[in-house]
Order: structure tokens, then sequence, then C-alpha cells
């Protein structure tokens, strides 16, 4: 049995899988707000919960925001803060006394739906995650790619491309920096860009409930959005150049984006072929866990 973990920064997600990728047991339970310890008891109970149930002990794979930094093992770049600086590895095996695998949450999204999701049946893939941040994994025969750093497909954190004059800078990030691809196409993103043209403040949902309704500067907000995505993964076709591209998180379940993006995406592709395969996701909001338990298939490597 595959135990795979979501840890994401309002709720933590467990499933458990079999070698075919049935499940046998899921359960969601809200994340612990800045709570470093708690974080690690709710980890630690999740598991037990999943073990006593399906009467099984298993393998653990962990999603979570930001990664292992590799000279440390702490963990780094992580939007839910109290995770940084962290020794969550070390920390969980011992909680749970046996080794843990943990990868971006990004990543694990990814490696899900190149296992048995939407781009099962292809060599190249790169994931993304577009929901109150923005990130992406990369996958090749179903493998994640990784780097020294552990921030392979961290594009969330790079410029927009091909910016306009209106767009230099850019907000600023987070992580310190301005005008990163996060502070363009994320959920708060769009909300923000519409509030600073318009005055107005909506969530992003509530802003596509308007735009499906006609609203002019909705739609208007939605075109700039499609249009700083669109340029953001030409940057990476022409780096990576995947064979498909998978949205994940809220923003995923946007329909509009899978018929818009194609088309504005080629002026900027940088070879003839100017096509471009862009797939919702198979398993939803349930591939961060799926992909984390995947982490246990026999390729991917411990980190």
């Amino acid at each position: 049995m595959r135990l795979g973990i979501d840890l994401g920064g309002t709720k933590i997600s467990i499933i458990a899988l079999d070698d075919e990728g049935n499940s046998s047991f899921e359960l969601r339970v809200k994340t612990p707000q800045d709570d470093y310890r708690g974080t690690i008891c709710a980890l630690r109970d999740l598991v037990h919960t999943a073990e006593t149930q399906t009467g099984r002990r298993g393998t653990v794979g962990l999603g979570m925001p930001g990664s292992l930094s590799p000279r440390s093992g702490l963990v780094h770049n992580a939007n839910s803060t109290c995770l940084n600086g962290q020794p969550l590895k070390a920390d969980l095996r011992d909680a749970l006394t046996r080794e843990v695998r943990i990868a971006n949450d990004a990543n694990c999204f990814a490696l899900s739906e190149a296992i048995d999701g939407a781009a099962r049946d292809h060599h190249s893939v790169f994931g993304v995650i577009l929901g109150t941040g923005c990130g992406g994994g990369l996958v090749h025969n179903k493998q994640l790619i990784n780097g020294p750093r552990n921030i392979t497909g961290e594009w969330g954190h790079i410029p927009l491309p091909w910016s306009s004059a209106d767009e230099h800078p850019g907000p600023s990030c987070w992580c310190g920096q301005q005008g990163c691809m996060e502070t363009f196409v994320s959920g708060p993103a769009i909300s923000a860009d519409h509030k600073h043209r318009t005055g107005q403040q909506f969530d992003a949902t509530d802003l596509h409930e308007r735009a499906l309704g006609g609203d002019e500067q909705a739609l208007a907000s939605f075109a700039r959005h499609t249009s700083r995505l669109a340029r953001g993964l030409a940057m990476i076709i022409n780096i990576y150049d995947p064979d498909i591209i998978v949205l994940g998180g809220g923003l995923s379940q946007m329909a509009h984006l899978y018929e818009q993006l194609p088309p504005a995406i080629a002026p900027y592709i940088f070879a003839d072929d100017k096509a471009v395969l862009i797939a919702a996701p198979r398993h939803g909001d349930a591939s961060g866990a799926r992909g984390a338990a995947w982490l246990w298939n026999g390729h991917e490597k411990s980190q």
C-alpha cells in the first residue's frame, strides 16, 4: 500500500493506493495554521488513521509547498512559512518510524498526471499549478526531473516574459522579487489586477462568475490573465518542449483556458509547429496526494 499526503495551506489530504492506482482510503483535515509541531502531529495522525482503517502498513510520500534543501535538509521556499527552516523529513520520519519521501506539491501533481492521469500516454509533461500560488513540475518517461537545488519547475518565480511597459517591473512577490509569474497568473493575482484596473474587489471565483455573465470588465481582466499565462507557458515550451501541459489548481476548472491558451501561446513558440496540447487534470485536486503516493513507484529517488 502506498500512502500519499498533500500538505496544503488550508487542508491536508491523504490517499491510499494499490499497485494499480486504486484508492482504498481518502481523508481530508484542516491544516494547523502557523503551527509546525501541530502539522507534524496532524500528518502522523492521518497516517495512523489510514493504516487503522485499511489494516495495512504503507509507504509514505508527502507533497508540500516548497522543497527540501539538498545542502541543509531543511525546508525552503514554502509559502506556508512555518515550514521554512524546519527539518520536516527528519521529524516526520521520527514520528512515523519509517522513511518518508518528500517532493514539491507541483511535482507530485505532475507525476500523478503523468503516471495514470491526463498525460499517461505522453513521454514529457509539464504540470502546472494555478491556485493561490503558481508552480510547476517536469516529468520525463514517468520520472520527475530534479536538479541539484530541488527547484526544477519553479516557473512561478521567473519574470513575466515579453512584458509590456505597463507590466514592468510588476507587483512585489513574497519571494522578494518583483514581477514574478505568480504575481500575474495566480488566483489572488487576478483579483489584485482587477482591483487595480477597476477599483472593484472580487476573488477569482466571483470574478469568473461575472465574466461568464458577460461583465466586460471581468472579461478584460481574464483576457489579460490569459495573455500573461500564455507568455509564461510559451517560455517553458521553448525550453522544455513538452508533449503536453496539464493544468491543476483551482483555476484549472475554468474552461476558457483550454480554448484560449493554445492560440495565445502560438505566436511565441520558436518553431514552425505552433500546436500546443493543454489538458485538464484527470484526477482533479486528488492529484497532489496521488503523486505523493507515486513517489514510491520504484523509480523516484528519495528526497
